[in-house]
């Protein structure tokens, strides 16, 4: 990656601010994902299943449950949105991996848009992750971006976990909270950032500054590696 855009390098003068056609009608300007935007995403799991009922961006298209959870989600007030579908714990369970912990939820839905990264705002920090491919990874990235009121995580349609499945249930209802941009090239939106008055750091553990140390300021983009290979 150029230099000048990676790392603790500061503002460059004279870098543009980013365009935000939606701001000024309280929301961001969003697009589509690219990969197959019909493709249903799954979601089980308590803590999953039930934020994305929550979110009136997720649409959710078919929702199967066992009487318990149906129970839980009635005691909680929980709206389900959808007439379920109730059955027994072990119809859901050969939906799943055998080890998919599902709690007795499991939801079809469609994915959620992604925003452009024109519609990023000069403020807080936003996550850049370089081809991290494990889902279980990602999830735990979504839990601490959410508890740290992340402005969003950028990343690439390629080389990176669908937003389904495992990386749902790792990230325990953070896919409701905190937005994935997706990006064709991560060089470039890198450079559109810095553009726009973000200070890039990239997290290396054989990097030469001591993070502690480094002079911080807002928008920041924390640059984390992928795994084994970290940072390209």
């Amino acid at each position: 990656m150029n230099d000048r855009k990676f790392g603790p390098k500061g503002r460059r003068g004279g870098g543009k601010p980013f365009k935000n056609p939606g701001k000024s009608a309280g929301r961001p300007a969003w697009r589509e994902r690219d990969s197959d935007p019909d493709g249903p995403v799954i979601l089980y799991g308590w803590h999953t299943v039930t934020m994305a009922l929550a979110n009136p961006a997720r649409q959710i298209r078919k929702l199967t449950l066992t009487e318990n959870a149906a129970k839980r989600l009635t005691d909680e007030n929980i709206e389900t949105r959808i007439a379920p579908e109730i059955v027994r714990p072990e119809e859901i369970d050969r939906l799943l991996a055998p080890d998919a912990v599902h709690q007795g939820l499991l939801a079809e839905a469609d994915p959620l848009p992604s925003p452009d990264i024109e519609s990023l705002e000069q403020d807080g920090i936003v996550l850049v992750l370089d081809q991290i491919t494990d889902p279980h990874n990602v999830g735990a990235i979504l839990r601490s971006a959410a508890a740290f009121a992340v402005k969003a995580i950028v990343t690439t349609g390629r080389h990176s976990p669908e937003a389904t499945g495992v990386l749902a249930k790792s990230a325990s209802g953070a896919l409701e909270l905190v937005p994935i941009i997706e990006v064709a090239n991560l060089h470039r939106a890198l450079g559109e950032m810095y553009d726009a008055g973000f200070l890039a750091v990239g997290l290396e553990s054989e990097g030469q500054a001591d993070l502690s140390v480094v002079p911080l300021h807002a928008p920041l983009a924390l640059v984390l590696g992928a795994e084994g290979k970290g940072l390209r």
